[in-house]
């Protein structure tokens, strides 16, 4: 039997993935399963949109993907020709390679689906969805005579300070706060969106990036922009700019940069092509279409460009991580930083000869920050691929894991600052920089301050690199790893102290119940642990404490500048990982091994619920929803455009049967690293808590002027154990705070309880709090139009498992 793929099968099914990808991301549905949200759809017709139409379409006329794999159209005879208590049946239990709904939608619910399927036969066909875009015009009367104080840039200011002057709310009435209006977005898939305020009105993102404009003051929709695309990855905020009456928001969707009109949300049309610019294109690397870059994080405004990085693949192959610079009005490019530096250019030699044409990523994903006045942006990139072997990138690897500091109109190195040589652990800088003026010997001293992942804060002379507290460079393990050459020396601040554990011992493991104790300490008595920088090794998981998510995460810090304190929320928990040889061959598992082993293991176990296990996805989602979310990928999962439609069809049969074919064509095979990694494992216990003893998160108020602690706290709890008074413990936390002047850390975050709160900013003390309708993973706004003064967060949740993901807007303000 010939059992090479037949073209026209694989095209067939990469078309009908593409295509049912739209009605894939409007039913959210994830790797993870079927998600329970109340906001889903209860009448037939909604029911099938949301949970058929998939894979049978709109119409009901299915698909036929080759010999092996039937999606039936259900308008046929041997389809309603069935008896009502057949079809029924297999609604609720599912059949073949469709899943089972009986979770999910009772027997009155399965009964109008019937009838609904009953119908199909009698209907014109309707194959096309309707845009979802609203027209309207955006603008706010504002009263001259009354207090206006927008946040028209991400972070709050071009110095990403998440600083607000304002002080009606403060530490007397705080606990006046109450909801002065929501907005629904009625999607699913979360948000980490913070929004941005410009002349009373919010811009906003939706989980499926729509992009919209509300009134600030009452939540009322101005208008909402529908690219058609729907959005798979983080949105984590926009860009705004303004000439006189030329008002743009700049903001990506996906691989495109758009540039809407901001008081109408139409497409500017003389921007780019259409109104948008494609980030895959002008980085050196052909086909753009075969490229994974998504703009996450908002570029930043100077002048008359948009400063641009991009979240790139973590697996080769992976574009480079160019910075760029665009024009705002027409969307041409002005100037291009190369992080993977080409010859002649600084840097080079830290990279082997030529590496510039092959190697990926060191992209800037966190965002910036912008000293306006000496027109100076500061870059802070990740590492480069394959992330945690590097053989074929032998070298310190300028300018992945750097601070650089470029002219802003130019794109010109000033100075640069790499935080971790060679980086084969994924240690990116993981948030914007903060600017600050610290006082030191009573002069002022204009700094900029960089949090990482392993819970450091670096400090420096924003106009030299100069560091203000020592740097000093420690010597570490060499890699046992066969190729692999680790650097022999990182950099470690000596002031201030880390923020998280840096090393795991046995006296730090959990305690909750002297058996799971024990458990932990027969789990961890396997691992190597020693603390940073120690290279993985074959065969034996290593300790990475603070885990890859940190320490400190893309929220990134608030700082104030009255006082020059920093408040930065951390993760304490630690992950584990190893390398193993990789078989290189060009199958069906080795493109899984190469391209998604890496976060969902060998055993496609993965790490829930960061990151979901892959075992019995085939009775989750149907094939085209699996290849929809590999092409494009879904939250913290990057896609994989580059992979043929052979090698796609191949890894989703794989996925679903365990089967491995040997591809014969197709495309070229996969770039395969001589070692791979074993997965992103999290030290939890058998209920699934962290193995390591509470807090296992933390905010911290650091003085950045004497590099001393100003105060520690937990910062989130799991409900569960609160019930059980194992309150205060702290949880992973995502989305970061802002500061006031009325003495207020506003901040969100946190997983499992939903909980905004407001601490005081000197002590630490919890003034106040309120539960979202979801966990607020995103960073806080505050903002004043005619006189009133709001704070906003987006809350849309996602991380936990056991509760539901939504993209809420709520705004809270002092009761009239």
């Amino acid at each position: 039997m010939d059992e090479r793929i037949n073209p026209v099968v694989q095209r067939t099914f990469l078309g009908l993935a593409v295509a049912g990808a739209a009605t894939l991301m409007l039913a959210a549905l994830g790797l993870a399963g079927e998600p329970q949200n109340p906001a889903q759809p209860t009448d037939a017709a909604g029911i099938f949109k949301s949970r058929c139409a998939t894979c049978h379409g709109l119409d009901g006329v299915g698909t036929a993907l080759g010999k092996r794999i039937q999606i039936k159209d259900l308008r046929s005879a041997e389809v309603q020709q069935q008896p009502d208590s057949a079809l029924a049946q297999v609604i609720r239990e599912g059949k073949s390679n469709m899943p089972s709904f009986e979770r999910s939608l009772d027997s009155a619910q399965i009964a109008g689906l019937v009838d609904f399927v009953r119908r199909l036969n009698e209907k014109t066909p309707v194959a096309k969805a309707a845009s979802t875009s609203v027209a309207g015009t955006a603008r706010v009367k504002r009263d001259p005579a009354q207090e206006q104080y927008d946040w028209p840039v991400y972070g709050g200011a071009s110095e990403n300070n998440h600083y607000s002057a304002l002080a009606q709310i403060n530490r007397s009435n705080v606990k006046q706060l109450a909801v002065a209006w929501s907005f629904d977005s009625q999607e699913e898939g979360g948000l980490q969106t913070s929004p941005i305020v410009a002349e009373g009105v919010l811009y906003g993102i939706t989980p499926l990036q729509k992009i919209f404009a509300l009134d600030a003051t009452t939540g009322k929709l101005f208008w909402k922009f529908d690219s058609g695309i729907p959005g798979t990855q983080p949105d984590r905020g926009l860009a705004y700019w303004a000439d006189g009456k030329d008002k743009r928001i700049l903001v990506g969707v996906m691989n495109f940069v758009y540039a809407l009109d901001a008081v109408t949300g139409r497409p500017i049309s003389s921007f780019g092509k259409q109104g948008r610019i494609d980030l895959r294109e002008n980085l050196g690397r052909e086909t753009a279409t075969a490229q994974s870059v998504y703009l996450t994080s908002p570029g930043i405004v100077y002048k008359d460009l948009l400063i641009v990085g991009g979240r790139n693949p973590e697996t080769p192959p992976a574009p480079p991580g160019n910075v760029r610079a665009f024009d705002v009005r027409t969307g041409k490019l002005r100037w291009s930083f190369h992080t993977i530096p080409h010859p002649g250019e600084f840097g080079y030699e830290t990279w082997p000869q030529d590496a510039w044409r092959t190697g990926g990523a060191a992209n800037n994903w966190a965002g910036m920050a912008l000293d306006p006045k000496r027109g100076i942006v500061y870059v802070p990139t990740g590492s480069a691929v394959f992330d945690f072997y590097g053989a074929d990138r032998i070298g310190d690897d300028l300018f992945a894991d750097c601070l650089i500091a470029l002219n802003a109109q130019t794109g010109k190195r000033i100075w640069h600052f790499q935080g971790v040589r060679h980086d084969i652990w994924d240690r990116d800088f993981p948030s914007a920089p903060v600017l600050l003026t610290v006082r030191r010997d009573g002069k002022g001293i204009d700094a900029v301050a960089q949090t990482t992942k392993q819970g450091f804060v670096y400090v420096f002379d924003r106009t030299n690199g100069t560091p203000l507290f020592p740097i000093e460079y420690h010597k570490y393990p060499a890699s046992t790893v066969p190729g692999e050459v680790a650097a022999s020396e990182q950099p470690l601040p000596t002031l201030p102290a880390p923020f998280a554990r840096q090393l795991l011992t046995e006296d730090l493991l959990t305690n909750r119940t002297p058996e799971i104790h024990q458990w932990a300490l027969e789990k961890f008595r396997k691992f190597r642990s020693e603390g940073q920088f120690v290279p993985f090794s074959v065969g034996k998981d290593t300790v990475v404490f603070p885990g890859f998510d940190g320490g400190a995460e893309w929220g990134g810090p608030a700082v104030d500048p009255e006082t020059g304190i920093i408040y930065v929320n951390a993760n304490d928990v630690a992950w584990t990982g190893a390398l193993t040889p990789n078989t290189g061959e060009n199958s069906a598992q080795g493109i899984y091994l190469s391209q998604c082993g890496v976060c969902h293991g060998e055993k496609m176990m993965g790490s829930p619920p960061a990151i979901p296990s892959l075992v019995g996805v085939g009775d989750r989602l149907a094939p085209p929803q699996i290849a929809a979310t590999i092409k494009s990928g879904k939250g913290r999962m990057p896609g994989f455009p580059n992979l043929s439609d052979g090698q796609m069809f191949a890894l989703v049969m794989y996925l679903m049967s365990g089967e491995s074919k040997e591809l014969s064509s197709g495309g070229p095979p996969s770039v395969a690293m001589k070692y791979r990694f074993t997965g992103y494992h999290k030290f939890l216990d058998p209920e699934g808590y962290p193995a390591v003893l509470p807090p296992w998160g933390t905010l911290n108020a650091i003085n950045l002027n004497t590099g001393e602690y100003a105060w520690k706290i937990p910062l989130g709890e799991y409900p569960d154990l609160a019930s059980k008074g194992e309150n205060n413990t702290g949880t992973e936390n995502y989305g970061g705070p802002i500061v006031t002047a009325g003495g207020l850390v506003f901040i969100g975050a946190t997983n499992f309880d939903k909980k905004f709160r407001a601490f005081d900013k000197s002590t630490g003390e919890l003034l106040w709090e309120t539960t979202l309708p979801f966990s607020g993973n995103a960073t806080p706004v505050t903002y004043e139009v005619n006189g009133r003064q709001f704070v906003v967060i987006a809350a849309g949740g996602g991380k936990d498992p056991k509760s539901a993901s939504g993209g809420a807007y709520v705004a809270f303000a002092l009761t009239k």
